[in-house]
């Protein structure tokens, strides 16, 4: 048994990063734990497909029980801050609405999340494309969407010096910045809260949490070898699947109805235009643009200006020999855009016997209607640009996990009180995706950074 600590911090992501440096520079004695390892600029993986191998649970995605749908979450320091886009929106005032109206949770609106909106930001280095930054791929979204009347924006990302005019290509920070100019939470938060006294411990997994009195025990493996953590207080931000993985391995689930329950992800459909030319959409910043057209949000999609290495993007292709390889022989000539909905959140994640994630994540008959209709305003797009071919991935995937602790006031429907505590716990805390209610159907990395600012700030009155 190791020494008490004032806060145990399981997750190193968008929310348990945040919390860390707060937590630090308020004075409090922190330990931050991370399943994945502890790379730094100079040392993430270069080759896309040991970045997966390396950087993702799974190994590269995680699928769900019928093998329909596959999930991808970071296994890193820094959490899916370090392999994701790096997009920073505010929700609008129809995600907090029904997020309000299905929580009870009257904090769920933009006045009230504002100030805590405000706060990240001014830690954050932010940068809104503008037109000449725009690269090949992006350039026949828009086109295509202006042909067609639909409204579209320029996209705000957390980056500070991206180096393009070097010859740099902003694609490769998927596997990692290799400038620490992404602001992901390794950089932002986990760093500078180690250089004030943060404890940091990687490549070490969190088996179930213990509370006993006024304490919480955490019993971990790292390296084959068992080893338990004390803690005051118990911050909980390992995401939807990590945070609800954890609460069930620790034997919750009788006491949580909900537990696991009102799992979202934002299923994302991908598809690939071909043409004459070359679009050479991996160079440059890869994503700049989507989206932004009034009729597209109550419709319950958006469109997104996308790409993917490779590797990546060969996985999207079903086939074998040379039927595969005359597509990806043409991947300079390719453009990609998604389609992702707003979807029900019908989800269950259960573990079983030997510690295992079960994800059941169905598409309902309203996500399918919203898939089709996003689908048809897609195609539409991208004919209108006239490519020689356009092709549709038969497979589809979730990015933003979402739910399965979710925040409320009705104990049968949630896990997480209003004031982020387990129900009935006084010492453990829940920050991160996993309490979302629903899914709110925009990219959620500023909502969680802001969530875990206002808890911060809370624990530190």
């Amino acid at each position: 048994m190791s020494e008490t600590y004032d806060y145990v911090i399981v997750g190193s992501g968008t929310a348990g990063g945040l919390l860390a440096h707060n937590l630090t520079q308020a004075g409090a004695r922190c330990l931050l734990i991370e399943a994945g390892k502890n790379f730094r600029k100079e040392t993430f993986p270069r080759l896309e497909g040991d970045a997966s191998a390396q950087m993702y649970w799974g190994g590269g995605f995680e699928l769900s029980h019928d093998a329909s749908m596959a999930f991808l979450r970071g296994k890193v320091v820094g959490g899916g801050s370090i392999v994701n886009q790096g997009l920073m929106d505010r929700f609008d005032e129809v995600a907090f609405d029904d997020w309000r109206a299905e929580s009870g949770v009257d904090f769920f609106s933009l006045a009230a999340m504002e100030p805590y909106y405000d706060a990240v930001e001014a830690k954050l280095a932010l940068h809104t494309f503008t037109a000449v930054e725009r690269n090949r791929n992006a350039e026949k979204f828009v086109a295509g969407c202006e042909a067609c009347g639909y409204e579209w924006k320029y996209l705000r990302r957390g980056q500070g010096d991206c180096g393009l005019e070097e010859g740099n290509d902003c694609i490769g920070c998927l596997n990692g910045c290799h400038r620490d100019s992404k602001q992901s939470s390794m950089v932002v938060f986990v760093r500078p809260a180690e250089a004030l006294g943060l404890e940091l411990v990687a490549e070490t997994m969190v088996e179930w949490v213990e509370p006993i009195g006024d304490e919480v025990r955490v019993h971990t493996t790292q390296a084959g070898a068992k080893k338990t953590y004390q803690a005051r207080r118990l911050i909980l931000s390992g995401g939807a699947l990590g945070t609800t993985g954890l609460l069930l391995r620790s034997g919750l689930k009788p006491r949580f109805p909900a537990l696991g329950k009102y799992f979202a992800s934002h299923p994302q459909f991908m598809f690939f235009a071909i043409y004459d030319e070359e679009i050479n959409a991996h160079e440059g910043y890869f994503q700049t643009v989507n989206s932004k057209d009034p009729r597209f949000r109550p419709r319950g999609f958006k469109l997104e200006n996308v790409f993917a290495g490779p590797a990546s993007s060969a996985l999207l292709f079903t086939g074998y020999g040379r039927a595969h390889h005359n597509i990806m022989r043409q991947y300079r000539h390719m453009a990609c855009a998604e389609v992702a909905i707003r979807d029900e959140n019908a989800g269950e994640v259960t573990v079983g016997g030997n510690g295992r994630l079960t994800i059941k994540k169905p598409l309902t008959d309203q996500d399918r209607r919203r898939m089709k209709d996003g689908t048809a305003v897609l195609k539409e797009i991208l004919a209108a640009t006239s490519p020689r071919q356009v092709l549709e991935s038969p497979l589809y995937f979730g990015l933003h996990l979402m739910g399965g602790s979710r925040m409320g006031v009705d104990p049968a429907a949630s896990v997480v009180e209003p004031d982020y505590r387990l129900r009935g716990f006084d010492n453990i805390y829940v920050c991160d995706s996993s309490l979302f209610p629903n899914a709110p159907g925009i990219n959620p990395a500023l909502t969680v950074m802001a969530l875990a600012q206002r808890l911060s700030e809370e624990l530190t009155r």
